[in-house]
């Protein structure tokens, strides 16, 4: 690891606060519920934008998270996308609380659906580490994890007033980053609980040893959460199975962690997989970590 290098970025003042994530009751005996809730803010570099894994989509309707924090839909095609792939700019931003349905262990998988339904949800992350001039980070295992289509999560099913089977590992899951810094994962659009607009967890850990299926060992260097455009999300959230989940919903301008920051606070942005909401989307984002 070379000495910590300032990367450039842009300007910007930051308090130090912290952030904690509401949450409705549930069962205070979890034996692997995490009893901390909070994360006291800790610099990290995040760049919105497609990556190059989007160019190849062609013409697509596309929903870009811009720096001032709007969402806008626009229509692109592969040139455009390779542009903006290439011009992200690395902003400063900060880690979120990893909430209260974190467990150790993930799986190492690329898909981490299982048998859920709904639609359709590619990720393609690139992490960059500003201790090496935000030059790609490899073998870095970047793990996310939501609930589902019901609002429910699982090894805590029950938590938004739904039973199902509960195996523990649904919709879990993480893989490790290639020599470009890149990793794919492909999951669910997420449902919705009380208290929270729709988002994901993440988590980037640097020197995991990987087991047959999992990993052990290792440094979490950054936690954040991922967010959705509202506009998309309303549609899908009245669409079934999701339409099946009547727990009153929270919009992301009301979400207690999301900050209206755009991409530096975990905005994706959203290419469409086909004409209906049901195709799914390729969801992007580069994300900027500090291995130090």
């Amino acid at each position: 690891m070379t000495a910590r290098d300032h990367a450039r970025h842009r300007s910007r003042s930051y308090v130090s606060v912290t952030m904690t994530e509401k949450i409705p009751a549930q069962s205070q005996g979890e034996a692997k519920h995490r009893l901390s809730r909070t994360v006291n803010r800790r610099k990290v570099i995040a760049a919105g934008g497609a990556v190059a894994a989007a160019a190849g989509l062609g013409l697509a309707a596309t929903a870009s998270a811009g720096q001032d924090g709007a969402t806008t839909a626009t229509a692109t095609d592969s040139t455009a996308d390779s542009t903006s792939s290439t011009s992200a700019i690395c902003t400063l931003n900060a880690e979120v609380t990893e909430g209260p349905y974190s467990l150790e262990g993930a799986l190492v998988r690329e898909d981490i659906r299982e048998d859920k339904e709904g639609f359709e949800v590619q990720y393609s992350f690139t992490v960059v580490d500003q201790a090496n001039d935000c030059a790609p980070l490899a073998d870095a295992l970047v793990e996310i994890w939501h609930c589902d289509a019901l609002g429910e999560y699982s090894g805590f099913v029950g938590g938004n007033g739904h039973e199902e089977e509960d195996n523990g590992t649904f919709l879990r899951g993480g893989q490790l980053t290639d020599e470009n810094g890149e990793v794919s994962l492909i999951s669910i659009w997420p449902g919705h609980y009380v208290s929270r607009a729709v988002h994901v967890h993440m988590r980037v850990h640097t020197d995991v040893t990987l087991t047959d299926d999992s990993y052990t060992g290792g440094e979490i260097i950054h936690t954040g959460q991922l967010f959705f455009d509202q506009d998309i999300n309303t549609e899908i959230q009245a669409t079934s199975p999701y339409s099946a989940n009547t727990t009153k919903e929270t919009t992301l301008a009301n979400d207690s962690i999301y900050d209206d920051g755009g991409a530096s606070s975990g905005l994706l942005t959203l290419t469409a997989l086909g004409d209906s909401v049901s195709d799914g989307y390729a969801a992007t984002l580069t994300l900027g970590v500090d291995s130090a």
